[in-house]
Order: structure tokens, then C-alpha cells, then sequence
């Protein structure tokens, strides 16, 4: 395993890593580490050696979410997300048919939060820091966020961060049922490895039934159908003055003016 590469995979005993490896920028997401997840991901699928898949981020950090630096660019261009490889990995997400576990430390944000409620079983550290900032950036929740967070929090909680774009702590992330289980800090991946020992020494068939049967194909078309709504607004606001705003403030490290 080449471990200068942005994307970490490793397999043994039925578990399948993939690991963010961009910790001298967060880990933030670009398109070519989207590719290389989705490729990842699609390799975990086809393996009859993979029964559980485990995500998580190098250097005590999840994610903080998709580098800025892709939508600057789009935002100047007459380019759109619709072929972007986060889109193709999020949909290949949703549909995934093997137990998907999370270990979650340092920081998730954006992208890195609305991964996590794709996952099945989500192992976070008490000191990791969650937000979804999308309204800061002039921006609207993706990836279904809009619809599975309500789901899963309730209304009024799911309003509180996607409305204010503020910062929660694992606890309140715990309390709205975001995250499966709670460690110390240092211990999210240790934790999140004996979860999924757990679940690959359980019959592989069984549990895609019950996955299946919990998300079954009908919601899953559903949600397909409002991440594709959910992206055409996305594209929309990506030329916005706001979203502009919002970019230039935050590479100039000055407060937006709205």
C-alpha cells in the first residue's frame, strides 16, 4: 500500500479500508479523491472477499469537506457538478449493498458530515467537531442531506444546522442520532474496527437483507430523485453572487458581505 496517495485502501479479514489521506489540508475532498473513493468503493462491491466496509481520515481528521478551491473554479466557469465524481460516489453510497461503518475524529464538515448519513454504523471521538456550513457559502444542503438529516434529528434540529451553518459537538451529533456510538479521544478507528470485526464474522447474506430491508430499493429511488433535485439547485448557486461572496471572503480571511 503507497501511502503518499490521497486515498488509503487496505483489506483483511473481510474488512475493507478507505482512508482520506490529505491530512496537510484537512483532509478536504477534491476530485480526483472522489474518483478514487468511488473506484474504492466499487472494488469493496465486487469483492466476495469484502464483507464490511470501513471509512475514515489520516492524521486525528475525518474530513473538513470538499476543497473550496473545485468550486472556485467551477463558480468561473459555465461547468456544473452534474459529472463531478462526488455525485457518482454519493449515488454508488446510497445504493451500497455491504454494511458501510465510519470512524469519525478531529473534524467533519459539509461533504464529511452528509457521508455520514449514508453510513450504516458511525463511531465518532467526543472531541470531533461537526457542521454543515453549506448557508455560510451560499450554498443548499446536497447528497440528500435536505431530507435524510430531518429523518434521522426531526425537523426542528435539522433546520438549527443546516439553517445556521453553525458548529455542533459529538454529543448533540450522538443526541440527534447521527452517530452510532461514542469513544474517547484517540479511539475512534480502534472502535470502529471492532464494529466491523463484529459485523464480518456475521453471515454477509443476512445483513445485506436487513440493510436492504431498512433502505430498500423504492426509498432509495426516492432518494436518488431528491439528490438529483437537490443538485440542481446546488449547480444554481454555485454562480451565485452569494456563493462568490462567500469564496472571496473566505480566500481573502475577511467576513462575507451578503
Amino acid at each position: 500500500m503507497k501511502t503518499n496517495q490521497p486515498i488509503l485502501t487496505h483489506c483483511s479479514d473481510g474488512i475493507f479500508q478507505i482512508a482520506i489521506n490529505r491530512a496537510e489540508r484537512k483532509n478536504a475532498l477534491n476530485e480526483e479523491m472522489y474518483r478514487l473513493m468511488h473506484a474504492a468503493l466499487e472494488q469493496a462491491g465486487a469483492s466476495d472477499e469484502v464483507r464490511v466496509v470501513l471509512l475514515k481520515g489520516s492524521g486525528g481528521v475525518f474530513t473538513s469537506g470538499n476543497d473550496l478551491k473545485d468550486f472556485a473554479n467551477i463558480s468561473r466557469s459555465e461547468s456544473t457538478l452534474d459529472d463531478y465524481a462526488a455525485l457518482k460516489l454519493m449515488r454508488a453510497l446510497l445504493t451500497f449493498k455491504k454494511p458501510l461503518v465510519a470512524a469519525v475524529n478531529g473534524v467533519a464538515v459539509g461533504f464529511g458530515v452528509t457521508l455520514l448519513l449514508h453510513c450504516d454504523l458511525v463511531v465518532a471521538e467526543r472531541t470531533t467537531k461537526f457542521q454543515l456550513p453549506f448557508v455560510r457559502l451560499g450554498l443548499v444542503p446536497e447528497f440528500c442531506s435536505s431530507a435524510l438529516l430531518p429523518a434521522i434529528a426531526g425537523r426542528a434540529r435539522a433546520s438549527r444546522w443546516l439553517m445556521s451553518g453553525e458548529s455542533f459537538t459529538a454529543d448533540e451529533a450522538f443526541q440527534m442520532g447521527l452517530i452510532s456510538l461514542l469513544c474517547n479521544e484517540g479511539a475512534a478507528e480502534t472502535a470502529a474496527l471492532e464494529q466491523c470485526r463484529k459485523l464480518a464474522d456475521l453471515p454477509p447474506e443476512t445483513l445485506q437483507m436487513i440493510k436492504a430491508m431498512i433502505n430498500p430499493p423504492e426509498k432509495q429511488q426516492n432518494l436518488l430523485k431528491v439528490m438529483d433535485e437537490e443538485m440542481a439547485l446546488f449547480n444554481r448557486c454555485l454562480k451565485s453572487p452569494a456563493h462568490r461572496e462567500a469564496l472571496a471572503a473566505f480566500f481573502e480571511k475577511r467576513a462575507p458581505r451578503f
